[in-house]
């Protein structure tokens, strides 16, 4: 596990990033700044399955999702539909109906396994009370008193079997909404019993559970009326013992939080604080996991303008450095409650409540490498995007299942960025954002990762090794159609993914145009600490 932060480093590698940082500073610079990726020191590792995805249980159980917008448009014309399953307190118009998820579908394996080894977190706001039917014989039509959806074994045994062919241990949480409690209102194992002993019963395995989701906004997942961290501790004197009895290989996470340490605290109302959460729980979790949005979606602009943001300022430093903050948060937490522990981001994307119309385009893909290359400099173990493949924050379409943008972000990332986390600087030029981790798959080889959000700057750096390339770019930023090395990527016959290949560079200057995203491939740095990558 990584150690968080590197304040006070002052390596040969920090020095030489500062120096390129601050020649950018003008714009294009005319003496470019060298950089020596064999110097670059090595500050933590991440987990083998760092980047990670979500599939809501309501995506495998069917049901009212939020519903994607027009594509183009800043906003949707959503009629309004009912259907219990809709969160207290929510608009249902919001809402789109969908049918379970075919978890099967060659494509959707293919793609999703292209981007293993990973987790699939299957969870959400609706597995709260969400009733398992343990049988097989036909489901009822409506779930038990107390629940609002129900998950049949089929259904379960479809994540089940997406997980192994596409190499994505299961993350999951279990229903916690009146139906599992008992007259006290103390809950009761009785749930997770049943889909545990399922899951083993057919071969399968949950590697890694939250107690439940974002218990810190209890309300709007169905908690029972009243829920507060006095309770959520009593909930945990039980779940703990149960899961050291029946799962003791199974990382507890928790507590699962959303909101906290972002422009979202002030919004979602009569929220529970995580610090209370914790207090009340003791030190019960194997790994602090959290929820982070930037903001909330256009749908959810009812909870303030200050909650929401636009495509304007999609580039900005000030909204890419929001994920560092509600990380220095939650881990400011972990450290007092669970020292030593991991942190995990089990649930991010742009904006909740299905993310933003552009969280399709290219313009996100800067958003969603900045916070991967950020997260693992400061040491997070694992983020889980939201969500592979529903509404407009989905890596994939979810009618077509046709790549987006950041599903090749995530493609390149996965084929590049090794474990091991080298220092690469700390940027203080707007615009800017370096990375550095061990090049996969290659002793002593590093790669760079460097986002040039300015919409105006080509920057240029010097390094002394041969590289290999890889550029992504796009002609329109609100576009789905994204370039590497000026070729469109698409996927090919069967849904073969297209070769991806950087292109040879001799040693010396390397110009960065605006608004792209470039992967530099340096095989032979020859670098010490990565010589043997964990």
């Amino acid at each position: 596990m990584n150690k968080r932060g590197y304040v006070g480093r002052c390596t040969i590698s920090a020095l030489v990033l500062f120096a390129f940082a601050t020649s950018l500073a003008a714009g294009q610079n005319t003496t470019p700044a060298s950089i020596d990726p064999a110097a670059m020191s090595r500050i933590g590792t991440v987990d083998e399955r760092f980047q990670s995805f979500n599939i809501e249980m309501l995506e495998v159980t069917g049901g009212n999702f939020w519903k994607p917008y027009n594509q183009g448009n800043d906003s949707a014309s959503m009629p309004a539909q009912s259907n219990s399953n809709v969160p207290a307190g929510m608009s249902p118009g919001m809402y789109q109906y969908r049918s379970p998820i075919d978890l099967a579908n060659p494509r959707l394996r293919k793609l999703a396994a292209a981007l293993g080894p990973a987790y699939v977190r299957v969870s959400g706001t609706w597995e709260n009370s969400t009733y398992f039917f343990d049988s097989d014989g036909p489901a009822p039509k409506t779930p038990p008193a107390g629940f609002n959806g129900v998950l049949t074994r089929p259904q379960w045994k479809s994540v089940v079997e997406f997980s192994h062919a596409v190499n994505a241990k299961i993350v999951t949480s279990f229903a916690t909404s009146p139906g599992t409690r008992n007259a006290e209102g103390v809950w009761t194992p009785a749930e997770a019993t049943k889909i545990l002993a399922y899951t083993r019963s057919i071969g399968g395995s949950i590697a890694a559970a939250e107690f439940m989701n974002e218990p810190n906004v209890a309300s709007l997942g169905g908690a029972p009326k009243g829920y507060d961290a006095a309770t959520y501790g009593r909930d945990l004197a039980v779940f703990r013992p149960f899961i050291q009895s029946v799962a003791p290989d199974m990382i507890n996470l928790g507590p699962g939080s959303v909101g906290e340490g972002s422009v979202l605290a002030t919004s979602l109302g009569t929220s529970i604080k995580s610090e209370d959460l914790l207090r009340a729980a003791g030190p019960v979790f194997d790994a602090v996991s959290y929820h982070f949005y930037g903001a909330v979606s256009n749908r959810c602009a009812i909870l303030g303008a200050k909650a929401t943001t636009t495509s304007a300022d999609a580039l900005s430093d000030e909204w890419l450095s929001r994920t560092a903050k509600a990380e220095e948060f939650y881990a400011a937490l972990r450290d007092r409650f669970a020292p030593g522990k991991p942190l995990w981001l089990t649930e991010t994307a742009d904006a909740a409540c299905g993310g933003n119309p552009w969280a399709s385009t290219f313009l996100d893909s800067f958003r969603y490498l900045n916070q991967l290359g950020s997260l693992a400099r400061r040491g997070v173990q694992v983020v889980a995007h939201n969500t592979l493949d529903a509404s407009d924050y989905g890596l994939l379409d979810e009618k077509t299942l046709a790549p987006r943008p950041n599903y090749w972000a995530a493609l390149l990332w996965r084929r590049l960025m090794g474990t091991t986390v080298l220092d690469a600087g700390d940027s203080q030029t707007p615009g800017i954002h370096l990375y550095a981790h061990c090049l996969r798959d290659h002793p002593g080889g590093v790669v760079l990762l460097i986002l040039n959000a300015s919409p105006s700057a080509a920057n240029s750096l010097v390094l002394p090794t041969a590289t290999e390339r890889y550029s992504l770019t796009a002609r329109d930023l609100m576009g789905t159609r994204v370039e590497l090395n000026e070729k469109e990527l698409k996927l090919g016959a069967d849904d073969a993914l297209p070769e991806i290949t950087g292109i040879a560079m001799r040693p010396g200057s390397l110009t960065f145009a605006p608004e792209s995203i470039t992967f530099l491939a340096v095989p032979n740095a020859r670098n010490a600490s990565c010589r043997a990558q964990p």
